[in-house]
């Protein structure tokens, strides 16, 4: 069972990955982390949003400014809505988890049970160790089918010839 974090201060931090994507994704992550926040009896002070970025890299200016603003020690908590939303890329989330710790911040999960047990070190390991699988997986199958798209005469995107 996840440890209860209640009456603590808290980030929020939502991302999605593409311009396919849309604002709903970031409206209903948000949702979902208050939600969480409310239950749980924590004060939510700040959010921050990376729009149309990837998980792959920690190349995101509000994910960067999360992460320096946590050295105030003004938070104890950031929440997101799955770890994947945090990173896709599991030695930038080892990485960053450190700085956060380090700062007295700890990620939380809205929809991820993970405990502070030793099982919960393993399942979080395998969520990031899927969410950065999941990625490349699917970059793999996009790539093949625009190659199958193109090999078949069809438009796959770009400028148009005339």
């Amino acid at each position: 069972m996840a440890k209860k974090i209640g009456n603590k201060i808290a980030v929020i931090y939502a991302r999605y990955s593409s311009e396919r994507q849309n604002e709903q994704s970031i409206e209903g992550q948000l949702r979902v982390i208050n939600q969480f926040a409310e239950k749980e009896g924590n004060t939510i002070i700040d959010t921050y949003i990376d729009r149309a970025m990837t998980g792959r890299n920690d190349d995101r200016p509000s994910f960067q400014k999360m992460i320096l603003d946590s050295s105030n020690k003004a938070f104890q908590y950031v929440l997101v809505y799955k770890l994947d939303r945090f990173s896709r890329n599991r030695y930038d989330s080892a990485v960053y988890k450190k700085k956060l710790r380090d700062n007295g911040v700890k990620v939380v999960s809205a929809t991820e049970n993970i405990s502070d047990s030793p099982e919960g070190i393993i399942l979080e390991s395998i969520l990031e160790g899927y969410s950065e699988y999941y990625s490349k997986e699917l970059a793999q199958k996009i790539v093949r089918g625009n190659y199958e798209s193109r090999a078949k005469g069809k438009f796959t995107g770009g400028s148009v010839i005339y």
